[in-house]
Formats: C-alpha cells, structure tokens, sequence
C-alpha cells in the first residue's frame, strides 16, 4: 500500500463486525462523495488523497482473507505469513487478482459505469469468462434557432463524451492500483463531433435520441437524448403554436392604408393594412405559425406600430404643421 497504516474500518465509518452489504454500502456512498472528477482546485487534491485511502480500505476489508490477516494482525498485517483463513470463509465468493467474479467488481461496475477491473475497453475480459453490459443512457442540451427547428435539417455539435481510457484501456487497473489517469474510473473525457438530424417542427423542451452514443465502451455505448431549447428570436415571439411580431408602418399609412411586405418562417408574403389602423392592432395570417402536433399550423399575429419619422425635410415638417391646423379649426368648430 502507498499510505502509512490506518483504521479502514474508521476510514469506511463502519463498525469491526460490519458485513459485505455495509462495506459495500459505505464505499459506495463515500466513492461518489470523494470522487477526483468531482471536485476541483484545493479540494481535489484531499479528495484524490481520500479517494485513494477509500479505495485501499475497500480493497482490504472485501476480501475475507486479508480483511482477516488485517483483524487479527493490524498494521503488521501484510507481514503476516502465518495466517490461515477461518474454514467458514472458504464458500464466499469474492473478487482476487486471479480473476474470480465479485461482489467487488459487480460494485465498481454499478459505480463507475459498465467498466470492471480485469476488462478491456470492449468488454473482454483478460482472464476468465467475458461478460457484456450495455452503458448508461446521457442526456444534453440542443440549442437551436427558430429557424432550425422549423425548417428542421442537419446539425453538428460538438460534446465531450467519455471514451475507454488510453493508459488502462478502460479496466481501471494499472499494476495492482487503481489507474491514476482516470482515478479507477476506466473512462476520460473526449471531444466528440456528431451530426443531428434535426426533425422539421421540432419544438421547445422535446428530446432527440441518438443511439448508441450516450456512455460507456465502444459497442456498449446507452443512448444519447439532447433536449431541444429554442433559441429567442429578435423578430418573433413564441405563443404556444402562434407567432407574434411587430410591423412598423408609417402614420399615412395608418390612416390612408397600405400593402406591405411581411417576413415569416415561409418567406416574404403581402400584407394588407386596413385605412385608419392604430397603434396595436393585430392583423392575423392564418397558418404561419408553428406546427401543431395534431397536424396543421398556428398563426402569425403582425402587431402594429406607427413608426414616426426621423429627420423630415422642411417640407414634410410643414405638411405636418397644416394637418395640425385643419385639426385644431375642427376641434373649434366642433
């Protein structure tokens, strides 16, 4: 071992007399808390250390033989070479350097993902039978443009996936130790390109499945689900399955009426402005929303602004000053 002696049964927090369920319980539970991958800066450091002191705890009070030599011989233990185990331990079955299956290596596997010590990135085991297990399910986040997700088509995207470990090829093991490039795990982050295709009307908060391409080993992999996050627009407004955006027309055509072009998810369509439109009224185009999951589509709603001129000539100024004139002998007159 690479660390001075110490209580394993105090480093576990568990009692002398604790049985295979609660060492497993304990390491587990401590595993995920003092995991490297979690905790960065100052504190990763006391957490590789921790990780380490849980791991040789584990290694030892899992095995009846050394977990015996341990009990009765104490920081001598690993020096004792008179110790016979007791013969009630002979019909326990435990994981050993010599390949046997193991509550320990069945443990490390629900832990840390689908990877064994003694197990190849593949799934192959060294010695001993070889054993298959599918990897967990991952899920991410899609961001996409309104566009996008209307039109639908095809997008890359670039992640960081977990790949079997280069310098232990995914067993967790280097030597008799956990690997130090991947802290026992048998996984390391990678970049990863993959192109989505991207159904048209995809919408906000629904999940596209990719499989085999979630976690674990190449062959093995789970799924990958990346839930869909529509992006804000600076033209649109999302209701439900309706659209709504500004359209800016000027005061004469407000009060005399007008066509104007109008952009939407389709393209540029003609819109017809009614004579003495106001400030905030809606003109609705029926279908040029989003698609609706019963099939057909929402609306678009353009919603009116006057838009007042900036930087009038001397003339328009004038014209302004007139109308302003015949509006005040109305009012007199009224």
């Amino acid at each position: 071992m690479g660390i001075k002696f110490q209580d394993y049964y105090e480093v576990l927090g568990i009692p002398r007399v604790a049985g295979e369920k609660d060492i497993k319980a304990a390491y587990r539970k401590l595993a995920r808390k003092y995991h490297p991958d979690l905790h960065s800066g100052d504190e990763k450091a006391a957490a590789e250390e921790k990780f380490k002191q849980i791991n040789e705890a584990h290694e030892v009070l899992s095995d009846p033989e050394k977990r015996a030599k341990y009990d009765r011989l104490g920081q001598n233990w690993q020096s004792g070479d008179d110790f016979r185990p007791h013969p009630d331990m002979d019909d326990m079955h435990f994981y050993s350097s010599a390949g046997q299956d193991s509550g320990f290596s069945d443990f490390f596997e629900t832990i840390f993902g689908g990877f064994r010590p003694g197990y190849d990135a593949f799934g192959g085991q060294r010695s001993g039978r070889q054993q298959q297990r599918r990897g967990s399910d991952v899920e991410a986040e899609l961001s996409l443009t309104l566009e996008e997700a209307y039109h639908g088509g095809e997008k890359t995207i670039q992640l960081n996936a977990p790949q079997a470990c280069p310098h232990c090829g995914g067993s967790g093991i280097s030597g008799n130790n956990f690997c130090p490039g991947c802290a026992g795990t048998g996984q390391t982050q990678a970049p990863r390109t993959l192109t989505v295709k991207v159904p048209p009307g995809t919408r906000d908060g629904s999940k596209i499945r990719l499989r085999g391409q979630g976690d674990g080993p190449e062959g093995q992999r789970g799924d990958l689900y990346l839930k869909v996050r529509i992006l804000p627009h600076q033209r649109y407004k999302v209701k439900g399955e309706d659209l709504e955006a500004e359209l800016p027309i000027s005061p004469w055509q407000a009060v005399l009426g007008d066509k104007l072009a109008a952009e939407t998810l389709d393209g540029r369509i003609t819109v017809t402005v009614p004579p003495g439109t106001r400030t905030g009224k809606k003109l609705r185009l029926r279908g040029k929303g989003l698609r609706k999951k019963t099939g057909g589509q929402g609306d678009l709603y353009l919603r009116v602004v006057i838009d007042i001129p900036q930087n009038l000539s001397e003339e328009e100024t004038e014209l302004y000053r007139r109308l302003a004139a015949v509006h005040k002998e109305q009012e007199v007159s009224a």
